[in-house]
């Protein structure tokens, strides 16, 4: 079974994405902020970590250039989801190895089926 790590401060966002996932197989695991899922990193990876972007005590910026730092051999896809413009990301997300942007509002058929497309080529 796949494991897939959600980061994201809002409860109900979590419990959405949460269920949709589940009802694919998938093994969820949830975090409400960054630092607490990038601590529990050190009890193993996930195959895809999707977070948001602007979160309390650690941002999914800061998450991201956290697990690079540490993790720079980390196979592991990283979904960012933002309704930033994508400007905005260019100049760190160019350093972090394996990371992909999904716009916000997220539509569960776009983020199941980039999943399911990553998963056939891993």
């Amino acid at each position: 079974m796949k494991k897939i790590m959600l980061v994201d401060d809002e409860m109900h966002v979590l419990r959405i994405m949460k269920l949709s996932l589940e009802k694919q197989g998938y093994d969820i695991t949830t975090f409400n902020n960054g630092q607490v899922a990038f601590d529990a990193l050190q009890q193993g990876w996930p195959d895809v970590l999707i977070t948001d972007i602007q979160m309390p005590r650690m941002t999914g910026e800061e998450l991201c250039k956290n697990i690079e730092l540490k993790y720079p051999e980390r196979s592991f896809l990283i979904i960012v989801l933002t309704s930033r413009t994508e400007i905005e990301h260019r100049e760190w997300s160019a350093k972090i190895n394996n990371l992909q942007f999904l716009e916000k509002p997220v539509s569960m058929r776009n983020l199941i089926s980039k999943l399911a497309d990553y998963f056939a080529q891993h």
